[in-house]
């Protein structure tokens, strides 16, 4: 199949050659030039494990082409919208701005019987806001969002858990869903569901997702601070839930809370979306879940400060991570980055690592210091955070390595990800999240 994916960003670089992999020919269109001519060289602009590989065996068969001529995508069975839409300056709400400027780049190009598919995140009613421009062509607009997780998109797009394609309720609908199903063929042969809903549904089942999934996660945050309080351990907590199967011990890992460039500002615009609507109260709770989440940030900060005595100015400090999670260069909204900024903000003499994201974050914070290898951040600190979860932190490293390379034996586990009795063991100093 013939298809096109206008916006080459996370998003859309990965759906192009997750697509070219599977057989498809696909176009990739984005207005960014040094963007177009890197991934036309196979070279992702990105890090995302096994990306790199697809693209360069996409561009080596001739299935995978890119392009900043919208007009390019002319004769493609199915274009995909793979825009961003960030977080509006001083608000809450979804940017749509490059939505619409996308579709008005796509009109002049669309024939009757093509189809738009939408995948990036919007609020609710957006696709039925289009649909009539779209439709004047004789296309027609669907919703099929997407579920990345970032260090798994290529294995999340060619073997998703679910497809789910919003489509109008008339004929043109049917035959775009029949398309879409034709579209993700080998995925649905491997057993993926294919749920096809009404446009809205499709809509919300995106920010649906992140807020439940965003809730969970601060949940167990909010239990870390009642189990400081009372002197509990909170991993043994999220143990004894996790067995209840209503439950499920997935996603109650506490530590210092999420980020990305998804996150935070999708559950942001849901609630200013579901404000519009005339029914914020459904989700008031969502505006506690991100106050949690950023207060997680506030108690990592606190426990060095208590760690060194209450004084960490001058303090040498090794932060062990800068992206929001790791297999990802990505560090927007890194919490993170901001406990190494806020450390560094109090005096601190912050040395910052990380396996993939260290030239953004140099780009985006140059006042920190940052080594380009783990034990080089760990030569005489006087204190270790792990804020990111990479293995090279949590099952690689030894306390008796680390403690050779160290000036104080301080570590506060950001992740609750290292063994907690072994690093005591062995001289540590050891402060977890919501831990005895």
């Amino acid at each position: 199949m013939r298809m096109s994916v206008i916006g080459c960003g996370y998003l859309g670089a990965v759906h192009a050659a997750a697509m070219a992999s599977i057989g498809h020919d696909v176009i990739g269109i984005d207005v960014d030039a040094g963007k177009v001519a890197a991934l036309a060289d196979g070279v992702a602009p990105f890090f995302e494990p096994q990306l790199e590989e697809l693209l360069q065996e996409g561009v080596a068969s001739g299935r995978l082409r890119f392009s900043t001529e919208t007009a390019d995508a002319a004769g493609a069975a199915v274009h995909f919208l793979a825009v961003g839409t960030p977080q509006v300056a001083g608000g809450h709400a979804a940017d749509l701005r490059f939505v619409d400027a996308a579709v008005d780049a796509l009109l002049p190009h669309l024939r009757a019987g093509d189809v738009v598919a939408g995948k990036s995140t919007v609020p609710v009613g957006t696709a039925a806001r289009l649909t009539p421009r779209i439709a004047q062509t004789g296309a027609a607009l669907v919703w099929n969002p997407e579920f990345l997780r970032e260090g798994w998109a290529v294995h999340d797009t060619i073997m998703p858990d679910r497809l789910v394609v919003g489509i109008p309720q008339t004929s043109a609908g049917e035959e775009a869903a029949a398309l879409l199903r034709d579209a993700y063929a080998p995925a649905i042969e491997a057993g993926a569901p294919f749920l096809v809903t009404d446009l809205a549904t499709a809509e919300l089942v995106k920010g649906a997702a992140n807020a439940f999934l965003a809730t969970k996660i601060s949940f167990i945050n909010a239990m870390a601070e009642i189990a400081e309080a009372a002197g509990a351990d909170v991993t043994l907590l999220a143990d004894a839930l996790g067995h209840d199967t209503r439950i499920g011990r997935r996603y109650l890992g506490s530590g210092i809370g999420f980020g990305g460039g998804c996150l935070p500002k999708d559950i942001r615009a849901f609630a200013a979306r579901a404000e519009e609507l005339g029914r914020g109260e459904a989700v008031g709770f969502l505006r506690e879940v991100d106050g949690i989440n950023l207060r997680r940030r506030d108690r990592a900060v606190q426990l060095v400060v208590d760690a060194l005595g209450g004084l960490v100015f001058g303090r040498r400090v090794a932060v062990l991570g800068a992206a929001f999670k790791p297999f990802s260069d990505d560090i927007r909204d890194s919490p993170a980055l901001d406990v190494a900024v806020r450390l560094r903000g109090l005096g601190a003499d912050v040395v910052v690592t990380d396996p993939a994201a260290l030239e953004n974050a140099a780009a985006a914070h140059p006042q920190l210091g940052y080594a380009p290898h783990r034990d080089d951040a760990l030569r005489d600190a006087d204190a270790v955070v792990i804020v990111t979860e990479w293995d090279q932190y949590r099952r690689e490293l030894t306390p008796q390595h680390a403690g050779s390379l160290v000036a104080g034996r301080v570590i506060v586990d950001g992740r609750n990800c290292l063994d907690a009795a072994a690093w005591r063991a062995a001289g540590w100093q050891y402060h977890g999240m919501g831990r005895r």
